[in-house]
């Protein structure tokens, strides 16, 4: 299927590792042409056989999304699509207090809005697309991570929110709402447990679809078409490809086994 992205530049907020980087080879391989905004510049034989280009900045200030956004301009020209990814769970709980809430909240949400806001020029003249990449904490909880779970509820209600505002612009602006996805990041995470092996053996189990994990590639599968005009009529969604782990009662996870031979 022809997704038409081909020249079409698309803005990836950390673009350079985990999903982000699964959605940049994914937007490469369709033709478009991705621009990662990030903190660290990611492994430079990738960057070049991707084919994508790299801004340097610090999304949580936002000079500097501001900066980097007139550097893509500068670069590539206007800018047709943005997906929201950067972010990570930074276990930010009840007991850290007002101020660690509040960091966590500038490094997971707000260059949300201010990368949207930078943009909004753009996206109104090429009736471009948002994706905003957000998690099923935001709508299951997980304890201990008050912070990152208030940023991911808030990225599902700004995707409402400006799928309204930007009706008469036909800018479509949609989520995907990831759940259990191996990263190198979610890797990391099961290093540090006691038995992370067993850990995400649990997981799997519970995973409805296949018991397996979704991988990164389904994510910017789904990201990609998103931002396509075969989605043309898809605005204001929360779509989750995730193995109907969100939403299946997770209790049904060892009854379906694959039937036997007829």
């Amino acid at each position: 299927m022809d997704l038409h992205l081909q020249g079409k530049v698309v803005v990836v907020t950390g673009g350079g590792s985990g999903i982000g980087a699964g959605i940049t080879e994914v937007l490469s391989e369709e033709g478009a042409r991705p621009v990662i905004v990030a903190r660290q510049s990611p492994d430079p034989d990738w960057l070049r056989r991707t084919g994508a280009d790299f801004v340097q900045a610090e999304l949580s200030n936002d000079d500097a999304c501001r900066s980097a956004i007139e550097t893509v301009r500068s670069r590539h020209g206007t800018v047709y699509g943005l997906v929201n990814n950067a972010g990570a769970n930074d276990g930010v709980g009840i007991d850290r207090g007002p101020a660690a809430f509040r960091e966590s909240l500038n490094q997971n949400l707000v260059h949300y809005y201010t990368m949207v806001h930078a943009l909004g020029d753009d996206l109104r003249a090429t009736r471009g697309a948002i994706v905003n990449i957000s998690s099923k904490t935001a709508l299951t909880g997980q304890g201990g991570t008050s912070a990152y779970v208030a940023a991911k509820a808030a990225q599902l209600g700004l995707t409402r929110e400006w799928a309204v505002e930007f009706l008469p612009d036909q800018v479509r602006v949609n989520a995907i709402v990831v759940a259990e996805v191996m990263t190198p990041l979610y890797r990391r995470w099961l290093d540090t447990l006691p038995d992370g092996e067993a850990t995400l053996q649990e997981i799997v189990r519970r995973i409805p679809l296949g018991h397996r994990m979704t991988t990164a590639r389904e994510i910017a599968d789904t990201c990609a078409f998103l931002l396509s005009s075969r989605a043309s009529h898809m605005t204001g969604q929360w779509l989750f490809p995730d193995g109907g782990y969100t939403h299946l009662d997770r209790a049904i996870a060892g009854t379906f086994e694959k039937a036997p031979d007829q």
